[in-house]
This record gives C-alpha cells, structure tokens and sequence, in this order.
C-alpha cells in the first residue's frame, strides 16, 4: 500500500492518539535514516542539512547518532535554530554541535550528504537558500541520503517542485508514498528502504488505503483456476475488431496477445476485404467477417463472447463510434484503446454515458488528454488525473506510461513499477490491450484484469529484454504466466522418470 502525505499524518496522528509519542517517532525516525549510513557506508565526513520543520528535526537525530559514532559531521540549518519548534526543536537541543547557515560551503570535504530540508509537506517550489543549497549538493560528487523522500519531491505526484535533491538512498517511513514511485520523482529517489518509527499495523489499517504498488497480489484472488472441468468456451472468448486493408497488424498483435493471456479462444472481427490479409497472418485466432458496426453486434449477441477489444490500428471516425458503441451495447465486457478513445475527442460524454463500471480505458498520455482534457490540466500529476477519469468515466483508466497508473471508478488505484523501457516501442500498447482483454475474457473484474495486464505487459518486457519489439512480447506471455502461477518444484521432490 502506499499512503499520500495527509494519510501519512493521520496515520501519525492516530498512533499519538494512541499513546506513541511524535518525539518517539522522530527519535526513530532520525535513528533509522543513521543506522543506514552507519551500515552501508564507511566512517567519512557527513553534511547534514535541515530545514526549519519536522524533516530538519530528524536530520538534527540523524547528525546526533553520527557523531556518537565517531562521524566527523557539519550541520546546517534553513532559518534560525531559535526558530525551531515543538519536537524539532526539542532534537537540536540534543545536539551539541553548530549548526551553521545554510551555504554550499557546508558540502566542502563531505563523503555524504544527508538530505532533511523538505519532507512529505512540502507544497511550494523551493527557491532561494534552499534551491541553491539543492543545486550544490547535486553537483558535488559525494552520494545523497534523503530522509523520508528527496527534499523538492512531491510526496504524492513525484513531480519536482523547483529542484529536488537526486538521492543515492530514500529512507521512508510507514509506508512508500505515491511520489517514491511516480516519475520523476521515482528515479530522484535511488534504493527506497521503509523503516518502522512505532506505529502499530492497525493503525495504519484502520486508514484504509486506496493506493497500492501494482502486484500480483493484487489480483491473484480473481485469477481463474483450471481444472478438469476446463474447456475453452469456459475460460471466456474475446474479440478484437480489426483495422481497414494495410491497417491490420496492431489488431493481430492484440489478438494474439488475448489468447496467449488466457482467454480460450479469440475471433477477428475483421472487414471482409481485410479477411485474407490477416489470414495470412493468424492461424489460432479464429477470423469473421464484420464490415460495420451491425455485423460487430451481431457477432457479438453470441453469450459466449466475454470481452471485445476495439481501438488499434481502427482509424478515427464516425465508424469507429458506432462500432464502439455497438460493443457497449453489447454483453461483452469493453477494452478500448488508441482511435477508439479519439474517436470521441469532443464529445466524451457520449462515451461515458454507455461505459459500465469493468470496461476498461487505455489511453496513452496523448489519447488521455483528448478524451479528458480537464483532468489532464487539473494540478496534482498522473495519479489524480486517472482516478479523476475514472470516477467521471464510470470505468477502469489505464493512464499508459513508465509508470502506468491504473484506477478504478471506486477510487481504489495502483502504480505499475516493472516495466522496462525497453517497451517504449511500437505495437506494445496493442499487445498490453489484448493481454487485458485475455484477462477480462477469462472472467476477471474489469481492476484486477487490468492490474494482471499491466503487471505482465511488464515481465513481458523483462523477458525480452534490450532490442525487443512488439511481435516479442505476446510469446513471452507463457513464461510470465507460468512464473505467476507454477510454483517452483519442492526441495528434494524427485525428478520424472525419462
């Protein structure tokens, strides 16, 4: 789970409700972001930088910890240490060292440098002292240690505020927050560790999180198991509606993606002069005629179909509209993607008026802000954005990018975190849109079929590695599939006889 940074509080506030001090908290707090530098480095100069609030209270623990150890430590402080208040104040009058003026002089002959400016409250950008102390401490060579995230990070969009401090490390607290995961605050980050400061699991519980890293145990519960009672009728049908003649291959990259993820079998929906075209092509999938959106109804008034695919490779028009909302009209259950989305450019209503609540949205950022533009320019970063779409929407968003943010109309969301970069390559969203429409086809919820598609669209991409293209990533499905659901064989169980 992850928690914004108004969680973060209330979770804190519960916990002193609860008979934990917030001088506890800090204490811990300052003693776990020491106990890391104290393991994972060697003795060397220390800079530690405070600010003026509960951050820079647990860079003054961080700074004690060190010298006790034997550290040779320079602290500095934003504002005045007269200024401090409450608990931080309270933490630098345990420090008897200076604490001189913040000034990149501080930085001279440091082997680290231990970020307390900003913690997750910050709400402005950094200017000044701080953004020139920030700046310094990015170009010197010694690593950044960053206390609960990079000083200039938004906690809960990972956008930068003016500048941020690029850190070797991240030591959180409680729980990762959305920023340590989001871009670009994910890779201003470095290796995130979260440490315990005292706070009970209930009372973290009882906030009841709506926003989680995606992972599969997210969705295993809904993730169908075969059976001898299995036949493919059983584990769902999916269509994919094909492109026009010369626009063919992103819908074949979709259907074969649909079947390799699960779905028992998989028809084209293709127009009649494009059949033989993708015949040539298709030997699993199953291919029928449909030039208009009657003929995709009609196709579609089969019970057996469970999920229809339609947007790669479609072309944007009025058609598309129409064969669009042929399959809402439909009981399938609707992925849609790329020109079935800007197909409503203008007129997005029309769109969420016929959406269900398990249909599934899977924009890219482009495609996002044509069909949301309002969302799209809303502050707050990616993660806002796609739960805002998906509450107005009535159905599942699938904000398309490094990190991928899927929601759900309830509110509930999760960033993906395993994809490779190497996906950013033509026909991969295709095939992460029939990966989905397998999931959907098989009997999963429109969330969790999503957060199954984008979770292995990622290993996908792992399993491919440097070089891949599209055609790649379907045939690695069965081997991240497999890794998901075939646990590893017992210690010592004796091999089959050959």
């Amino acid at each position: 789970m992850l928690l914004t940074a108004a969680e973060t509080r209330e979770v804190e506030a519960r916990a002193i409700a609860g008979g934990l001090s917030a001088k506890a908290m800090m204490e811990a707090a300052g003693e776990a972001a020491a106990s890391f530098i104290l393991r994972t480095m060697s003795p060397c100069p220390a800079a530690v930088l405070c600010g003026p609030g509960n951050n820079g209270g647990d860079g003054f623990v961080v700074a004690r910890k060190l010298k006790e150890a034997g550290w040779p430590v320079r602290l500095a402080l934003l504002g005045a240490r007269a200024s401090l208040k409450g608990d931080a104040a309270l933490m630098a009058s345990f420090f008897d060292g200076a604490a001189e003026p913040l000034a990149p002089g501080v930085l001279d002959g440091a082997g680290v440098i231990v970020d307390a400016l900003f913690g997750t409250g910050l709400a402005r950008p950094v200017d000044g002292a701080a953004k020139a102390m920030i700046e310094a401490a990015n170009a010197h060579a010694a690593p950044a240690i960053a206390i609960d995230i990079p000083s200039g990070v938004d906690a809960d969009a990972g956008a930068v505020l003016g500048a941020a401090i690029e850190a070797a490390a991240t030591i959180t607290y409680i729980t990762r927050k959305p920023g340590h995961l989001l871009f670009p605050g994910r890779a201003l980050c470095g290796a995130v560790e979260v440490a315990g400061i005292g706070v009970e699991a209930q009372h973290v519980a009882a906030q009841r999180p709506m926003t989680f890293e995606n992972h599969p145990a997210l969705f295993a519960a809904q993730w169908p198991r075969l059976d001898w009672r299995t036949h493919k009728y059983r584990r769902g049908a999916a269509a994919v509606v094909s492109g026009p003649r010369w626009r063919t291959g992103a819908a074949r990259l979709a259907a074969t993606a649909a079947l390799r993820a699960g779905a028992g079998l998989v028809t084209m929906l293709s127009p009649a002069d494009a059949a033989d075209e993708n015949a040539a092509h298709l030997t699993a999938v199953m291919i029928r005629e449909a030039d208009d959106a009657a003929a995709i109804a009609a196709a579609l008034a089969d019970p057996r179909f469970t999920a229809a695919l339609i947007g790669p490779g479609a072309g944007v028009s009025d058609e598309t509209r129409a064969r669009t909302l042929a399959i809402l009209s439909s009981g399938a259950g609707a992925i849609l993607d790329a020109d079935a989305l800007t197909s409503f450019e203008g007129e997005p209503e029309a769109l969420f008026a016929r959406l269900r609540r398990d249909d599934v949205l899977t924009p890219h950022a482009g495609e996002f802000a044509r069909l949301f533009p309002a969302e799209a320019a809303a502050p707050g970063g990616r993660l806002s954005a796609a739960r805002a779409a998906a509450a107005r929407a009535g159905a599942v968003i699938v904000l398309k990018g490094a990190d991928t943010v899927i929601a759900a109309p309830d509110g509930r969301a999760a960033v993906n975190t395993n994809a490779p970069f190497d996906l950013a390559t033509a026909g991969s969203g295709d095939v992460l849109a029939g990966i989905i429409a397998g999931r959907r086809a098989a009997g999963m919820a429109g969330f969790e079929a999503a957060l199954a598609g984008v979770f292995l669209h990622g290993v996908c991409g792992q399993i491919a590695g440097p070089g891949q293209i599209a055609e790649d990533l379907a045939p690695a499905l069965a081997r991240a599939i497999a890794a998901l659901v075939s646990p590893p064989a017992a210690a010592g169980r004796p091999s089959s006889p050959a």
